[in-house]
This record gives C-alpha cells, sequence and structure tokens, in this order.
C-alpha cells in the first residue's frame, strides 16, 4: 500500500470573530497550508471542505467550499463539500487520504472552517441542535441549556459520578488541565490559567457542569495539505506519515462509534495506545474527555478520572492529552476542529509546538467525535500519525 504524508498546515488563533468571514478565514489559512507545504495552488489537484453549520447560520449551503475559494488561484479545482457535524474536516482528511491511496491525486487540500457568532445567538444553538434527531426531544427539562450538547454531557457526568468513586472534582480537573494547556499555545481562545477553585465556583451552566468544563462558542478555520508519499519524495517534502484514519457510525444505545474508530486505526497502524506520544480527544464537555480514555483503551471504564488525578495526561505526564488546551480552551469551531486537531499533532511531530511541546513525539492521534443518536456520538474519526 501506498503512503500518505502531511506536507503543511495553516490554522488561525480561534476565537470570536464576528468582523471576519469564513471566507477570509479559509483565504488565509489555506495560503498558510500551501506555503508551509512548499507548494502552489497550482500543485493542488483536490480540495475537500469541511463545514457543519454554515447552512443554518449564514444561510450559505451546497457550494460553500467554493464560495469561500472564488476569486482564489484555487477555483476550479476539484472541490467536495463535506458536512459531517464535529467530525466534518476529519471525515474530509479521511476522503482526502482515502483519494491519494485510490491513484486519484497526488496532492489534496483539506480544510475545515466555521463562524458561529452572529447578531441572533439562536442560530448556533439551533445549528447545534441539527446535529441531533430532531423528531426527539434531548435536554427539554427544567435545567436544560440551550445547547443540548451539554444537556447530554451534564448527565453523562452526573452518571459517571454515581456510578464510581469520582466528584466535581475531578470534572473540573481535565478544565484546569486543558486551560493550562491552551496557555501555552497562541492560537487557543482561552489563554489564562484557572485554578480548580475558579473551575468549581464559576456560572453553573447545567448540574454538575461550571462555564469552564464547556467547550465554548468559537470561530475559526484549519487546514492541511496531504500529498502521496512519491509526491513528497520526488519534491523533497517531509512531514509526517499518516498511518491511519477510520470512520465510524454510531447507531443509537450500545453502540461504541468512538471505541470502534480507534481500535480500527490501532488496526491499520499494527499499533496501540502504549505507543502513542500524545493525543487529541472530542473533551466538548469535561465528561467526554474522561470517558474517552476508556473507550480508546487508555483505562479501564470508571477510571478515567485516576489518569486526571494522577497528572498522565497532562503536560509532562507519560501520555498528554489535549496539549492544544482542547475544545475547552483551544475553542470548538465545528467545522473546523478535526484539521485543527490534525495540526496541532503535526506541529508536535515536527517539533514546532513551541512551549507546550511534547518532546521527543514521533506518534500521535486525534479523535473527532460527533452528532448525538439516541445516546451515542452519530459518527467519530481517529487518524494516526507518525512523524517521517
Amino acid at each position: 500500500m501506498s503512503k500518505v504524508r502531511v506536507a503543511g498546515v495553516g490554522m488561525n488563533r480561534f476565537g470570536r470573530m464576528a468582523d471576519r468571514s469564513e471566507r477570509s478565514m479559509v483565504e488565509a489559512v489555506v495560503g498558510m497550508a500551501l506555503k508551509d507545504a512548499g507548494i502552489t495552488a497550482a500543485d493542488v489537484q483536490r480540495i475537500f471542505s469541511g463545514n457543519a453549520a454554515a447552512g443554518l447560520v449564514s444561510g450559505q449551503e451546497m457550494i460553500r467550499g467554493q464560495v469561500w475559494l472564488q476569486g482564489t488561484d484555487l477555483a476550479g479545482v476539484p472541490l467536495i463539500n463535506t458536512e459531517n457535524a464535529c467530525c466534518s474536516s476529519s471525515s474530509a482528511a479521511n476522503l482526502a487520504f482515502e483519494s491519494i491511496l485510490a491513484g486519484r491525486c497526488d496532492v489534496a487540500l483539506v480544510m475545515g472552517v466555521e463562524k458561529l457568532s452572529h447578531p441572533d445567538k439562536g442560530r448556533a444553538f439551533a445549528a447545534l441542535g441539527g446535529a441531533t434527531d430532531v423528531s426527539c426531544a434531548v435536554g427539554d427539562g427544567a435545567d436544560a441549556s440551550n445547547s443540548v450538547f451539554i444537556d447530554v454531557y451534564a448527565e453523562e457526568g452526573r452518571k459517571y459520578i454515581a456510578e464510581y468513586d469520582a466528584t466535581v472534582a475531578d470534572l473540573a480537573a481535565v478544565a484546569v488541565k486543558n486551560r493550562h494547556h491552551g496557555s501555552l499555545n497562541p492560537l487557543a481562545q482561552y489563554q489564562d490559567p484557572q485554578t480548580l477553585a475558579d473551575v468549581l465556583n464559576a456560572r453553573v451552566v447545567v448540574d454538575p457542569l461550571t462555564l469552564p468544563m464547556c467547550s465554548p462558542t468559537t470561530d475559526g478555520a484549519a487546514a492541511i495539505v496531504l500529498v502521496s508519499d512519491d509526491y513528497a519524495r520526488r519534491h523533497g517534502i517531509g512531514g509526517c506519515e499518516v498511518l491511519a484514519t477510520r470512520l465510524s457510525a454510531g447507531a443509537g444505545h450500545g453502540s461504541e462509534p468512538v471505541a470502534v474508530a480507534a481500535r480500527a486505526a490501532f488496526s491499520d497502524a499494527a499499533l496501540g495506545p502504549d505507543d502513542l506520544d500524545l493525543l487529541e480527544l472530542h473533551d466538548a464537555a469535561a465528561p467526554a474527555e474522561i470517558l474517552q480514555y476508556a473507550e480508546i483503551g487508555l483505562c479501564e471504564p470508571g477510571e478515567g478520572h485516576l489518569l486526571v488525578r494522577s497528572g498522565a495526561t497532562a503536560l509532562g505526564g507519560h501520555l498528554p492529552v489535549n496539549v492544544s488546551g482542547g475544545l475547552m480552551s483551544r475553542g470548538h469551531p465545528i467545522g473546523a476542529t478535526g484539521c485543527a486537531q490534525l495540526v496541532e499533532i503535526y506541529q508536535h511531530l515536527t517539533g514546532r509546538a513551541g512551549a507546550r511541546q511534547v518532546e521527543g513525539a514521533r506518534v500521535g492521534m486525534a479523535v473527532n467525535a460527533g452528532g448525538w443518536l439516541n445516546g451515542a456520538y452519530a459518527a467519530c474519526v481517529a487518524t494516526i500519525l507518525r512523524a517521517a
């Protein structure tokens, strides 16, 4: 089987950017990625564009990527728009990987972008609601928030605390860890460290989750360039290798899309959790990170909070998780999150992560989950990268 490499990346700082359009963000990060890869727009043979919410937030549907790239030198390059909830741009990367392996192209550009800021805040919440089965009411009780996902994560947090010897402080510790990591990331939305007391005493969104335990509303974009190994050799491109990328789909209660995608990726890469040097997880809220530890195989069910207590998943620990700050601190622009995770892994594997660099990092994994379908994520993409 031929190989695929990440040749270059680009990303803007995430945050609320009312004065930035999707187009301006896309143009910026795509330019960064092409320059980083040492190629031009003329070298790109396929484009895969990830976005989740523009149809409901701005009204732009169907030809989003083409609209955002019109007027650039990439206009006219064959492009596929990918919408798959929070997995939109990781799904785009999955398609680009498979396109290169199939021999349909040697150079593929993957981009993800989301603009959730809008004068009508209800549009973003409605877009998030669209990532569930809208025929079924989720989180509509007296304590419900405006976000169906925060209601889901709050319920998961309450169940975890009730079933295992865990506390609300364990959930808060995840937020503290990721905020510290975010303070080292110049592209993170939140860069001020917080103490355990800060997190525990913050405004309660839905019991037991306080505001810092939840990912914020975010705008942002990220892009990566994938190339065939043959192309990389011919053009002297280093980068890092994509060992595996696997997509799974949830099927409601009892299905395990995170575990399925992770196991498949580990199998393809002939590796296991112990071989990882860093991990980017989908921490849309604190309970999600703790639960995913076990789903990926880092620990047994009910032991995720013990990893946080031990410091194993903090920078300097055995397996640093969400060194970017994760969704809670780096931010969660839905359609850009998958690409952002891959940018983060790439930066560590190429020794360019600055103050948050995981020393000696050789193998990293990104797990990007999305949507919610009757008790389980609707989709998940697990990707493993290895330094060249």
